[in-house]
């Protein structure tokens, strides 16, 4: 039972919300006034009793003082609590944001803008997503179908829903799609003005799919087109074809992982393309906004939804030219290690060696810490995939140099099976074994010493045998 009701209750308030009137007494006549007098009989003389005190009828039950304090007290909390999410300035009156169009399909409220070719969205110009390679985009993307995709046709896809509330509870009420005509993008907002009403949009939608290569979509391929398939089905409209999905989110996790500051699209904007939003609606709050604007609230409060949206679909095209062309560079471009680190480890991942060296190389030599220590890591483990043994181990040696605690066991045990294994410097291998415990099993590491010792000794044997050579250098 909440407050409200408890308030009703101990104020009195009967079914339906209206007070429980008690019976009145009927009004006397003029007879009833008349007062009878009876014989008169001798009564003994009572004592005198004192008259009860009155209680005053009047003065609120303490209890509903007090629920009527707690729900003050709840309303300017929330009340606070809403100013700092941001929804403390309200816009001034306006229309809503998108206007109908007739379309074969029925009308669709829709919202458009051009932007010029040289447009840029922080320090990264739009246009450049037109620019990728999609072999570079496929090893970027570790999705081989991608390698014969015409990325010209390309359709970048955001939408704002109703909540995260899944399956059927879910609505996209804007559908934000953003196309290539020339260098121009063409940013086309699909606004649904009232629920029930979507088969008109995703009429459009497919339409506009099937004239496209691919889709570019941030977390697209666990949301937002899950979301809009079911809603095709929901609406008994033909889905379109699949296309080639490309989704950002994976790509960002890859490269951006040594950030630390996770892969959130808006962190992403500031710190990789330099732009900060300003007067930015909160994600939290669009559910609501849309909710206000169907109770029958002013439609340009949705002015802000539209912005955002359009926002996250130009970062889009930012965002995926960025990252191929610093893909494309290999360490050439870019002074963050943590990135170049974090390419390193895609382009191994791809296959592509060369690249991953040459991103491994320029992170190592811009870092003397624990991101340096990991790029020298990798860039062991590709030369002495190459066959070149000796740079292997020295650059597992400089590793070591400044490695931390946790990061130590893991380079000695690397070491030890490169001695033993490639360099058969048995000494050199044991010494670096002892010292790896954490990085591997006890069992595992005691085989490995064993077997190590019982190599040494026999070599000991031998060289005693022949009295020329000379016995195995030790390690300290």
């Amino acid at each position: 039972m909440d407050l409200k009701r408890k308030l009703a209750r101990l104020g009195g308030v009967g079914p339906g919300g209206k007070p429980g009137a008690k019976p009145s007494p009927a009004p006397r006549t003029p007879e009833e006034e008349t007062v009878s007098v009876a014989p008169a009989v001798e009564v003994p003389p009572k004592q005198e009793e004192a008259p009860p005190a009155e209680v005053p009828r009047n003065e609120p039950d303490p209890r509903v003082v007090a629920l009527r304090r707690m729900l003050g007290d709840w309303a300017e909390r929330r009340g606070a609590a809403v100013g700092r999410r941001g929804t403390s300035a309200v816009p001034p009156p306006g229309p809503l944001p998108a206007e109908p169009r007739s379309t074969p399909h029925g009308v669709v409220h829709v919202a458009e803008r051009v932007l010029p070719p040289d447009h840029h969205h922080g320090n990264a110009p739009l246009a450049e997503a037109l620019d990728v390679e999609s072999p570079l985009v496929a090893s970027l993307a570790l999705q081989p179908g991608l390698a014969g995709v015409d990325f010209r046709r390309m359709l970048f896809l955001d939408t704002e829903t109703t909540g995260l509330a899944g399956g059927t509870g879910t609505v996209p009420f804007l559908v934000g799609l953003a196309w290539f005509e020339g260098r121009s993008l063409r940013v086309h907002q699909l606004f649904l003005r009232k629920l029930g009403e979507e088969a008109p949009m995703l009429r459009v939608l497919a339409e506009r799919m099937a004239e496209s290569s691919c889709l570019v979509t941030f977390n697209g391929k666990s949301f937002d087109w899950p979301l809009l398939r079911t809603r095709f089905v929901l609406n008994r409209v033909t889905p379109p074809s699949e296309l080639p999905h490309l989704d950002l989110l994976h790509c960002a996790r890859r490269v951006f992982k040594y950030r630390g500051s996770g892969t959130r699209l808006v962190h992403l904007e500031e710190q990789v393309l330099g732009y900060h939003r300003v007067g930015d609606v909160d994600g939290s709050l669009i559910p609501d906004l849309y909710f206000r604007f169907l109770r029958g609230a002013d439609g340009s409060a949705l002015t802000p939804v539209l912005e955002h949206n359009a926002n996250d679909l130009l970062l889009l095209a930012a965002l995926l030219g960025v990252l191929v062309r610093r893909f494309r560079a290999s360490g050439t471009e870019g002074k963050d290690p943590r990135d170049l680190l974090g390419f390193a480890g895609v382009a191994l991942r791809a296959r592509d060696y060369e690249r991953a060296h040459a991103f491994a190389r320029a992170a190592a030599a811009g870092d003397g810490g624990a991101v340096g220590v990991e790029a020298l890591a990798l860039a062991s483990r590709l030369s002495r995939r190459v066959g070149d043994d000796q740079t292997a181990a020295a650059n597992l040696q400089r590793a070591l140099e400044s490695a931390r605690a946790d990061q130590a066991a893991p380079l000695h045990l690397s070491l030890a099976k490169l001695y033993e294994h490639d360099l058969k410097d048995l000494p050199r291998a044991l010494h670096h074994a002892r010292l790896a415990s954490p990085a591997e099993s006890a069992d595992a590491l005691r085989r490995r010493i064993e077997r190590l010792e019982r190599k040494l000794s026999r070599m000991s044997r031998e060289y005693t045998l022949d009295f020329g050579a000379a016995p195995p250098r030790s390690v300290s």
